[in-house]
Order: C-alpha cells, then structure tokens, then sequence
C-alpha cells in the first residue's frame, strides 16, 4: 500500500475542504427548512442592512482578490504562474512547447464551452422562472464545494477532456472561481454582478500570464511541475482512487 506523504499544503487543503463541506452543508439546512428568507438574503441590499450573505461575499472577495494580488504561499497549481517558482530546463524543445500549448487550448476552449453550455440551461431555467434566485445561490455554493473535490478527489474535466496528470500540472487551474460564480451572471444585481466580474478578471489575469509565459505551465520546460519535485503531493487521493501513480513526464 502506497505511503501517505504529508505536505502542509495538503493539509490546508484537507482543512479548507472542511470547511467548504460546512458552509455547503449550512447554507443547505437555510435552503430547505427557510428557502424564503434565503431569497430575501439574496436580494437585500446592503443599505438595509448586513445578511451573512454579504458576510459571504466578503469572503469570496477577498479569496479572488489573492488571486489578482498574490500574497502568501500558494500550491503549486497555482504558484505556476509566477516567476519564483520557475526553474526552467536547460534545453527545453520550444516546438514541444508550441504543441503542447496548441493542444491544451483547444482542450481549455471545450472546456469552456461545456461549462457555458450547462450553465446556459440553468439561466434559461431562471428565466422561465423555474428557478430562482435562491437556487442559483445554492448551486453557486455547490460549485464552491466541488471545487475542491475537483481537486482533491475526482475533476471530470481533467479526466475526461484535458488529461493532465494532475492539479499541479492544470491549463485550466485558475477558472475556479469564473465557473463557480458564473450561476451569478443571472442575478441583477451588485452582490451578483461584483462576484462574477471579478472572477472574470481572475480569469483574464491567468490567461494573460499563460499566452505570454507558456513554459512556466509545462512540465517539459518548468523543473517545479514534474512529480520529483513537487511539494504539494495533492494527488494522493485522486492516485489511490484510481488506483494509478502519475509519473513525470
């Protein structure tokens, strides 16, 4: 049986997958015993007064905000993106490098229109007033949850569409929060709007870091990305799972 490697960032991950399965869990007990007065959490302004919704809001502001703002450490999925974890391999084929970029955004661009397609039927329920505002707060909250179960557990996306080994190694990491918000695009109105076009300006941050330094996002050009190396080890879940260790390039 495989060892289990401890990393703190597996850890952090571990505890903020706790607390994320809390806030689902709670936010689920309001929507079925008082779905009413989580409608009205959703559409009170903030000049009446504070809701925990708004208490919410702050929170997932400022997580988006570190993203734009990086302060403190972060996984390595993540961390990726910026120029102190680059350790570049001497010698690197640039031509690999084009193919590799070339196929992971036409794997990204499915990705996308997938997402958009699903969450295209759940706007279209709200406008033809099948759902409401609550029920697309709660599967916001949903989608924050399987966030990290994405990560830590089972990522339709990297299995079935993207095939990259792991998190550490994901084109698409950072469009966590785009996706998870995007059910907020529906609702107008300030607290909506702010989540979901700011997660759009995480999006866009990423993807302007990626077109201009693709080599720090390939394992064949970037030492940090290759399992050797790695100091995160939060695939150890995903590999007992499937029963299958994910070896480096």
């Amino acid at each position: 049986m495989t060892r289990w490697i401890k990393t703190k960032m597996m850890n952090r991950y571990l505890l903020k997958l706790f607390i994320r399965v809390f806030i689902f869990v709670t936010v689920l007990g309001i929507y079925i015993t008082h779905k009413e007065m989580l409608y009205h959490m959703m559409t009170w302004s903030v000049f009446m007064g504070i809701t925990p919704v708004h208490v919410v809001w702050v929170i997932f502001m400022v997580m988006m905000l570190r993203h734009i703002f990086p302060i403190g450490r972060f996984s390595m999925a993540l961390g990726k993106a910026e120029p102190e974890q680059y350790q570049e391999i001497s010698g690197y084929s640039k031509l690999e490098l084009y193919e590799f970029v070339q196929d992971q955004n036409i794997k990204a661009w499915k990705v996308m229109l997938v997402w958009l397609f699903l969450n295209g039927i759940i706007g279209f329920l709200y406008l033809m007033q099948v759902l409401d505002e609550a029920d697309l707060f709660m599967i916001t909250v949903f989608f924050f949850l399987c966030d990290y179960i994405c990560i830590l557990f089972f990522c339709p996306f990297q299995s079935l569409i993207m095939k990259n080994k792991c998190c550490v190694n994901c084109r698409i990491y950072d469009w966590g929060h785009f996706m998870m918000f995007t059910p907020m695009l529906f609702i107008r109105n300030f607290f909506s709007w702010s989540l979901f076009f700011t997660s759009c300006v995480v999006l866009i941050h990423w993807e302007v870091i990626y077109a201009k330094y693709p080599e720090r996002f390939y394992s064949g050009s970037n030492k940090t990305l290759q399992c050797a190396n790695c100091k995160d080890k939060t695939c150890q879940i995903k590999k007992r799972i499937s029963g299958k260790e994910k070896g480096s390039p």
